[in-house]
């Protein structure tokens, strides 16, 4: 019998890291369609599927493997004020520096270009640039455009007279939604009794075919998703990682499983049924790849670039547009882009995600000091009188059940 997901995959040894920065790299190659004017201004993959663009395919192969990642981190032992710290600290930082990046360097450089001057920028009328940064920092883009930048550009044409400095960062906030719902899950004991957790995620599957197949509204029984297609385009990939990781035991990671589940993810995503179950098949094949390309482990040995990529490409594909870099050709463009947003991703990793990641252990003194002394006795009393170990999952459960078993053994030695 072939190995299954829990017993091959290796956290330490796996190519996620080179399939994430490759991912990143197609969102690249697919939006230099409408920035860059290319492929008739169609994202590519669109020439063939009706379905989804290669960046979409991308960006749901990155939900499935956050959902994969993110529940496995969250079953382990750190607790849930801990857990979403590391989040904030993940999805953050990084983000802000491409905003003010993006408003206080980029932008600046295409207004510069385009009016010979930097008068008037900062006061501009619409869409303030001293805006841009605090109507986006909580990661729903309530801000596109700056300065009315953008009109002749590639995309102004494709988007019908739009302007949007990072078209890709819209995304985020769906991310970190799910982020939340694992967050939730896992407060509440639903990964620790994964019958609980898959039912969840299998709901949501459920509720992403119903739309893709037209066997339903799901929105009747849940108004939010009125209207929004993207919540469950988004959510569906990361529920999907998430029975990776609750369920990986059951899972078989079997060579030929993984050559059908790629030949169904090419045939549907050409000839439909890619978002109603193809790309289910393409996740599967990812997590093969992942577990059997071992010799791409490596690739983070410089650091991580896959986040710092996604939020700095479209930004540098469209101040590019304001130099009509689109002009020199599909080969001198693309290598230029590529050069460009990976000193970027490597300076936001080196900079600001690494030395923030740092930090996911960090207590404020004040914050250590009021656990140690208030906070910690009151909170060890009320779990001794509140919490029956023989129906809690909890790790503090889990501690008074070894407690009981030890107490037992020693009565027995005695």
């Amino acid at each position: 019998m072939p190995l299954t997901l829990a017993q091959a995959f290796n956290p330490r040894a796996n190519s996620i890291g080179f399939l994430r920065w490759l991912m990143a790299f197609m969102v690249i190659f697919s939006h230099a369609g409408p920035l860059g004017g290319f492929y008739d201004g169609k994202d590519l993959g669109t020439q063939w599927s009706d379905e989804q663009s290669l960046g979409g395919v991308a960006v749901s192969g990155f939900f499935f493997l956050s959902g994969f990642l993110i529940t496995r981190s969250r079953m382990g032992r750190a607790s849930t004020g801990r857990y979403f710290w590391r989040r904030v600290l993940r999805i953050f930082p990084a983000f802000w520096l491409s905003l003010l990046v993006v408003a206080f360097v980029f932008a600046p450089i295409a207004w510069l270009r385009v009016n010979g001057t930097l008068s008037g920028y900062l006061s501009a009328p619409q869409d303030s640039p001293l805006t841009y940064f605090f109507n986006n920092m909580w990661l729903p883009m309530n801000q596109n455009g700056i300065a009315g930048l953008g009109v002749g550009i590639p995309f102004y044409a494709v988007s019908g007279g739009g302007f949007d400095w990072n078209g890709s960062a819209w995304t985020l906030a769906y991310e970190f939604t799910a982020y939340i719902l694992v967050g939730i899950l896992g407060a509440f004991g639903a990964l620790a009794n994964r019958k609980v957790g898959g039912l969840v995620a299998g709901g949501i599957l459920v509720l992403a075919a119903m739309q893709w197949l037209w066997a339903g509204d799901p929105s009747k029984a849940f108004p939010f998703l009125s209207g929004n297609i993207y919540f469950l385009l988004l959510l569906a990939p990361f529920a999907f990682g998430m029975v990776f990781a609750l369920f990986g035991d059951k899972i078989p990671i079997d060579d030929r499983i993984a050559v059908g589940a790629a030949i169904i993810a090419v045939l549907t995503y050409g000839k439909g049924g890619w978002l109603a179950y193809g790309q289910y098949f393409f996740m599967y094949a990812l997590m093969w790849f992942a577990i059997r390309a071992t010799k791409l482990n490596r690739w983070e040995r410089f650091g991580d670039f896959s986040y710092g990529i996604y939020i700095f490409a479209w930004p540098v594909m469209y101040l590019a547009s304001f130099f009509g870099l689109e002009n020199e050709g599909w080969l001198v463009y693309h290598l230029v882009i590529v050069f460009a947003v990976h000193v970027l991703a490597f300076l936001s990793w080196h900079l600001i995600e690494k030395p923030a990641m740092s930090l996911k252990d960090w207590t404020p003194r004040w914050l250590d000091w009021i656990l140690r002394t208030w906070w910690s006795p009151v909170s060890l009393a009320l779990k001794r009188r509140l919490v029956d170990p023989r129906y809690s999952s909890t790790a503090f459960a889990a501690g008074l059940r070894a407690e009981a078993i030890n107490r037992s053994g020693d009565g027995s030695a005695s």
